[in-house]
């Protein structure tokens, strides 16, 4: 069998992601592209406009300071909440980049996934350790009142 008759696993994901009728945001992540490298992604409001925006995640009392949580949002996709300060939340997709598990609440300073052992920063989503070698996708979310809600 030759290289040029296989199906390349990111092109049969996308495949599937397209018959399942998964948004079309995460489908513009199956183009194929030369470099095989990967564009950073934002970390302030990074998200997409969705017409989600002002949907409550989770009481910022249910967000411990210096900690988080993951929770359920839009369509049940899993977001991981992380408390900066008092006033200061961060939000990124739980998908872990590296083989797509749930990563974990952030605890001690580091959301961690519990499959392989990657660990990222809540601050800003960026990788702390491998093997992930890209950042958590930021999600765009705000305090407002005793909620934080997608932005």
């Amino acid at each position: 069998m030759n290289s040029e008759s296989l199906v390349s696993r990111r092109a049969a994901l996308c495949g599937i992601v397209v018959a399942l009728a998964v948004p079309s945001g995460l489908v513009t992540a199956c183009s194929s592209g030369s470099s095989g490298t990967t564009t950073p992604t934002p970390t302030q409001g990074g998200s997409q406009p969705t017409s989600s925006a002002g949907t409550a995640l989770v009481a910022l009392a249910d967000v411990p300071e210096g900690g988080g949580a993951v929770v359920s949002g839009p369509g049940g996709k899993m977001i991981v909440v992380a408390r900066i300060s008092a006033t200061e939340v961060k939000a990124y997709d739980a998908t872990c980049p590296h083989q797509g598990s749930t990563v974990a609440e952030p605890s001690g300073g580091t959301i961690t996934c519990p499959s392989h052992g990657s660990q990222f920063s809540p601050a800003d989503g960026a990788v702390k350790k491998g093997p992930a070698t890209s950042g958590l996708r930021a999600v765009g979310v705000k305090v407002d009142g005793d909620q934080v809600v997608l932005t």
